[in-house]
């Protein structure tokens, strides 16, 4: 490691918002596995963090608990928000997909899976 990565902070704020430096890794998505109660070590298995990034991490996190966990509240509403838009906004089409017969190569086939489908109700 050189002086300069030394001076930097593991924690940086981008367009994305809280990110390990150096990565697209955010804080967020380490906070999904902080709060199912993951050790930090499997958290750097899992995100294949360098130990200085995930003490570095997890010292942030410590050391800001307020307002990580109010940007991690927003970012996991904002994400439910956007869910439930598009489930709306394709629910019309997923019902009209869900109304038309299968398409299949092999029509006979179907028809005895569904006689045997029959029998057994």
């Amino acid at each position: 490691m050189t002086d300069s990565q030394e001076c930097q902070p593991i924690v940086v704020r981008t367009e994305r918002g809280l990110s390990i430096r150096g990565t697209r890794k955010t804080l967020y998505a380490v906070m999904d596995y902080v709060t199912a109660g993951w050790s930090p070590m499997r958290i750097r298995e899992i995100m294949r963090l360098t130990d200085e990034e995930i003490d570095g991490v997890m010292r942030y996190i410590d050391e800001h608990r307020e307002t990580v966990e109010a940007e991690y509240q927003e970012v996991l509403r904002l994400a439910e928000e956007n869910r439930r838009y598009w489930e709306e906004r394709n629910r019309e089409l997923i019902d009209e997909l869900a109304s038309l017969p299968p398409e299949t190569k092999y029509p006979e086939a179907r028809a005895k899976l569904a006689a045997l489908r029959a029998k057994r109700r």
